[in-house]
């Protein structure tokens, strides 16, 4: 194999290894799928609100919280930490509220 061909292997499997960041957002993206803040990511329709599988994706991150206390960086705890914060927060708007999807996401984690 030559060298450049090294290299892009090299490129593709860091662009496609997943990092605890990446692992983070991506339940919170799932749970805002479950929210119906933002359109499923295979079908492109927003859904209604499904708050048992929004709670179990809370359920996931609060496990990995507690479960890695100790072992993340600052920036991966304080990420951890804003994230649950968020989700719980959007999940009691929508159990207190009429459980529609606000036209604008709230959420200042799930989306920038």
């Amino acid at each position: 194999m030559s060298d450049a061909a090294s290299e892009r292997v090299a490129q593709e499997h860091e662009a496609s290894t997943i990092n605890f960041v990446a692992f983070v957002l991506s339940l919170a993206h799932t749970a805002a799928v479950h929210f119906g803040d933002v359109p499923d990511p295979v079908s492109g329709t927003t859904s209604q609100a499904n708050l048992a599988a929004a709670q179990q994706m809370i359920d996931i991150l609060a496990l990995l919280e507690g479960k890695t206390r100790g072992n993340l960086t600052a920036e991966e705890r304080q990420l951890l930490e804003q994230v649950l914060f968020e989700l719980r927060m959007r999940f009691i708007e929508i159990q207190n509220g009429s459980g529609a999807a606000p036209a604008e996401p709230k959420s200042r984690i799930i989306l920038p």
